[in-house]
């Protein structure tokens, strides 16, 4: 009996469908069946180096034209890493054609055309996801476990992240970078997508009361809405009690991680992300204490680090090929699950609220 696969077409050959062609071919439930640019050589350029790199035993057309594959009959899902100013459009062509869409983040310009996408999907019976890679890592579950355990972290009282990496200036003066129509959020939306996730997620989708926002280092000099953020600074509040805080930049090094304090202890990572190269994707549990003796006054390090047997880097066992393999899984049992999109409108709405706020010199904005 042959074993039923999801077929994956390609809408973009952007540089990150490059790591997302690997993941597909290590999923063990998916095919990539064909690539779609805007000219059929760009799609060609695309498939010969992912063939390069990581190599498919089997041929995967080139298409001229993304209608040209959504039209197509061999097609069961696709993933698209277009421009988020060009995305909301091509999720609903998609919907509406009958395919699946895993589709990268952030998921639209607005909450507004995220609504749309969604109910596209709905109405075709289609399923959609974000492309939140560290949402299928088993890590997630172990660090749900350890903060379920109130002897580790206690009660959540306050959520630091960070999200940054130095661009060239070519990567800077991109047109599409730049561009108040294509990518409205800046690093908000490139980087500040995941940290809004984690955040929601450590805080199981409680949705903040209060966002505010400050743009610290616009594309053009700060005057009006138009602006695109290269740095930028959020803050959260909860009707818990739990406050949160984020920042992201194109222009300081390479940062990805998120702190965790309770009134018992705190919980680390360090790559939340990316995992680090190697087996195993970890976090550090930390009860610190300060015991004093008379005149001595020792900070006594207390801290375990754990640690799930993960391969980075599109691994068989990595966080994205995990992605695609639930994905895959998902459309292959002919069920949709609303968790994906749901979690994605959340997501869109918090950074939204915290875009408005930063245009509105940090006024408070509720999320809706």
């Amino acid at each position: 009996m042959t074993e039923q696969l999801c077929r994956w077409g390609i809408l973009s050959a952007a540089g990150i469908a490059q790591k997302n062609w690997h993941s597909i071919a290590n999923s063990g439930n998916g095919k990539i069946v064909a690539v779609a640019s805007r000219s059929a050589e760009k799609a060609d350029h695309f498939i010969n180096t992912c063939q390069a790199s990581a190599p498919v035993p089997y041929q995967v057309e080139s298409i001229e034209g993304y209608e040209a594959l959504l039209n197509r009959s061999d097609i069961d899902a696709v993933y698209i890493a277009l421009p988020t100013g060009l995305r909301s459009d091509w999720v609903i062509k998609a919907a509406n054609a009958g395919k699946h869409v895993l589709a990268e983040k952030p998921a639209g310009t607005s909450a507004e055309t995220v609504r749309e996408m969604i109910a596209a999907c709905e109405a075709n019976s289609v399923q959609f996801m974000d492309g939140v890679m560290f949402m299928h890592s088993d890590r997630m579950p172990a660090i749900r476990q350890a903060l379920d355990d109130k002897s580790n972290v206690g009660n959540i009282k306050r959520i630091a992240s960070h999200f940054s990496f130095c661009a060239d200036h070519q990567w800077l003066s991109d047109i599409i970078r730049s561009s108040r129509s294509m990518e409205p959020a800046g690093c908000l939306g490139d980087l500040g997508w995941y940290n809004i996730r984690m955040t929601l997620w450590l805080m199981n989708f409680e949705m903040p009361t209060e966002v505010r926002g400050r743009i610290l280092d616009p594309a053009e000099p700060l005057k009006n809405s138009d602006t695109v953020p290269l740095g930028f600074q959020g803050e959260m509040h909860f009707a818990s009690g739990v406050s949160a805080t984020f920042y992201n930049s194109f222009r300081t090094h390479l940062q990805q991680w998120i702190h965790i304090s309770g009134d018992k202890g705190y919980l680390e990572v360090k790559d939340f992300v990316l995992p680090y190269l190697g087996n195993t994707s970890e976090f550090v549990v930390a009860n610190h204490e300060l015991v004093a003796e008379g005149c001595r006054f020792n900070m006594e390090k207390r801290q375990q680090v754990q640690a799930v047997q993960e391969f980075s880097n599109n691994h068989q066992t990595a966080q994205e090929t995990k992605q695609f393999r639930t994905f895959a899984n998902c459309v292959l049992s002919g069920k949709t699950n609303s968790y994906w999109p749901d979690i994605t409108l959340k997501t869109q709405l918090v950074m939204d609220a915290a875009l408005r706020s930063a245009t509105q010199t940090g006024q408070a904005e509720k999320p809706e």
